[in-house]
């Protein structure tokens, strides 16, 4: 009999060895390790195999049925090894003893008796049950083969019908153990398909499976495919064990065994599928986090775009490029009008030569066409889907309250578009109206600060006989901004002509609305005769008292016929740069004294300069937009501007003022910061 009392020592050489490990899924481990060193210090290496196998099956046991503390005893001697495991679960110690000991070297022969003792039953030379108040245990005896030793059975090839098993048919902690000890390979690029593949081989050959397949649907339009495959397909009729794969949407999908759906097999498959299911979802979470990633970088990067362009027309012809073919396999803007008609601004196709076409289908009327679907949208201010033939949907273009439009997007012929595509459209359709809109207002801001300068500016400049007149404006870069900057051209009573340039401080419309009020009050001051310092006093006083912390610097030059052909020139400067005289014969000089800007002070010095233009000469005025024009940290200055004039000696006064202008925007690449304003006054007499 294989069943006795207890274990039966070696005697000469014994080794004892107890511990008490706690019913936790590390403990077979640690009785491993228990045993495996009892039997090197013994030096019973050859026992080892047959040992670890039968002392995890033994303590695995334990832990899944007793669920306590477990004691394990090893007792080595010279001939052999003893392995007892102790539980402290109460019940009838008939459970655990067993029949006639096994003397086959079949495992499939050994009767189904007992629980998780199969093994024990096969490959122990002895082995038993213990009964104790506090527990009952299990122990047996291996002992080395040959002289000094009892003869044992073969533990050679086995051929397992259904391995591991407990005696009810389900699978033993063991073999479930088994399975969850496999992992992907973190190293890996692609760690996932190496992994189910391994995964489906080990459940396949533990279940006895021919074949097997894991299939996954990713959601991403390619559909089902084999994700994993082990063995040869499945004939047509065999009954399959099918287990679905427990993940998210949008994935999802099953893991197929060419298997009986057994009580041994099944659990084994559900532990693969939920092992592989954990790490699908982990996989789904980490492409859906670089996917949402993505997808903001390109919102950020469309905002981007679409903020740079202040231009209405180029704007909208940037949407559809931004949106196919990443978001659709066409795209099609229309705006609204004031009558609220929709007239197509811009649209794109993944394939060229599809765009008539497009047009053709955009542009048809009636119940069902896609028109009365964007109009719809449009009227609604809600998504609407488009039937073909150019599937899709339509979004609203909306800006502050405002429906400009509409956004229709294609979907993909094999490819349907998902939420997270949805959602990035709409936020494409917001941004985009957002875009247009801003476009639109700036384009408004643009002609009204284009009509405000060119109301601050003569229209055309008199033509006078013996006097020659010419004047070069550039504003600012940013053209929806009004300059400070102006000049004039003005009869006197007393038959002369009045040159006015000056420069107001700032920009914006309070920089127009002074520069507006200066011109008036100079036309208003000199059309009733005043002297020219009086001019001056009553402007400073009327900048003071309503110039709103504004100042200005200004030039004034009376101009009248003198003796001979001489022109006689009053110069008067309030703050502002001194003009150039260039010579008719050659050379350029400044001329005029400085005096105080106006609206600063109470009181202002404006010293008179008279000066005399012999004919061929030319009397240069600019603007600080000149002198001050930036290269990094170079200025144009007032010596380059000198130096510029004093080759354009004996030209006329379009020619001096446009070699000026084309010189000091020369100068550097980047846009003017400031107003340039440039006025030659040339003394034409023959």
């Amino acid at each position: 009999m294989s069943a006795e009392a207890g274990p039966a020592s070696g005697g000469a050489d014994e080794r004892v060895r107890r511990v008490r490990l706690p019913a936790d899924r590390r403990t077979p481990a640690a009785a491993r390790a228990l045993v495996r060193t009892m039997l090197l210090e013994a030096r019973l290496p050859e026992l080892l195999n047959e040992a670890l196998l039968l002392t995890t099956e033994l303590t695995t046991n334990a832990v899944e049925h007793a669920r306590t503390e477990l004691d394990i005893e090893v007792d080595t001697d010279r001939n052999g090894l003893t392995v007892t495991v102790t539980d402290f679960a109460s019940g009838p110690v008939d459970e655990l003893i067993v029949g006639v000991r096994n003397t086959t070297s079949d495992i499939t022969e050994v009767a189904a008796r007992g629980r998780g003792l199969l093994l024990v039953d096969h490959f122990s030379s002895r082995w038993g049950t213990t009964y104790l108040p506090t527990g009952k245990g299990v122990w047996f005896r291996l002992d080395r083969p040959g002289p000094g030793g009892s003869a044992r059975p073969s533990a050679g090839p086995l051929r397992v019908a259904e391995p591991e098993g407990n005696g009810d048919g389900t699978p033993s902690a063991a073999a479930m153990s088994e399975l969850m000890q496999l992992t992907p390979d973190s190293y890996a690029d692609e760690p996932l398909p190496e992994f189910a593949t391994g995964l489906l081989t080990r459940v396949a050959e533990m279940v006895g499976a021919a074949g097997g397949t894991v299939r996954l649907d990713r959601g991403d339009g390619l559909g089902t495919q084999v994700f994993a495959r082990y063995g040869r397909p499945a004939r047509e009729g065999n009954e399959l064990l099918r287990v679905p794969l427990a993940v998210h949407r949008p994935y999802s999908g099953e893991l197929e065994l060419d298997a009986a759906p057994s009580a041994y097999a099944r659990p084994l498959a559900v532990l693969a599928a939920e092992r592989l299911s954990l790490h699908l979802e982990n996989d789904r979470l980490r492409r859906a986090d670089v996917r949402r990633s993505t997808w903001l970088t390109f919102l950020a990067e469309a905002s981007e775009l679409l903020a740079q362009s202040l231009d209405v027309e180029l704007t909208m012809a940037l949407i559809p490029q931004l949106v196919v073919p990443r978001l659709g396999q066409w795209c099609a803007v229309h705006t609204t009008d004031e009558w609220g008609r929709l007239r197509l601004a811009a649209s794109s196709h993944a394939d060229e030569a599809m765009l008539p076409q497009l047009h053709r289908i955009l542009q048809e009327t009636g119940q069902d066409s896609i028109q009365s679907r964007l109009r719809e949208a449009s009227r609604n201010a809600a998504q609407m889907p488009l039937g073909g033939p150019m599937e899709g949907f339509a979004v609203p273009l909306i800006a502050r309250g405002q429906r400009l439009g509409t956004l229709a997007v294609g979907r993909h012929q094999r490819h349907r578009h998902d939420p997270d595509e949805v959602s990035v459209l709409e936020d494409v359709a917001r941004r985009a109206a957002l875009a247009i809109e801003n476009a639109r207002i700036h384009a408004e801001r643009r002609r009204v600060a284009q009509t405000l300068q060119q109301s601050l500016l003569p229209p055309v400049l008199p033509v006078v006989e013996g006097i020659g007149f010419a004047a070069e404006y550039v504003p600012t870069g940013d053209d929806a901004e009004v300059g400070g900057d102006f000049y004039d051209v003005l009869p006197l009573p007393d038959g002369r002509w009045l040159v006015v340039v000056g420069d107001v401080s700032g920009k914006g419309v309070q920089a127009a609305a002074v520069t507006g009020l200066v011109r008036d009050v100079i036309r208003v001051l000199v059309g009733d005769g005043k002297p020219l310092p009086e001019v001056l006093g009553r402007l400073n006083e009327t900048l003071v008292e309503r110039g709103g912390g504004r100042y200005c610097t200004l030039a004034l030059a009376a101009v009248a016929p003198g003796d001979g052909d001489q022109l006689d020139v009053s110069l008067h400067l309030a703050g502002h740069d001194r003009p150039v005289l260039l010579h008719g014969g050659g050379g350029a000089t400044f001329v005029g004294a400085g005096g105080t800007a106006l609206g600063l002070l109470d009181t202002i010095t404006t010293p008179t300069a008279e000066l005399t233009l012999k004919p061929g000469d030319a009397l240069i005025f600019y603007t600080d937009g000149v002198t001050e024009r930036r290269r990094g940290r170079e200025l144009f200055g007032t010596d380059r501007l000198r130096e510029s004039a004093a080759p354009l000696a004996g030209y006329s006064a379009d020619v001096v003022a446009a070699r000026l202008r084309a010189a000091t925007i020369a100068f550097s690449v980047e846009p003017p910061r400031d107003d340039i304003a440039i006025l030659v006054l040339r003394n034409d007499t023959p």
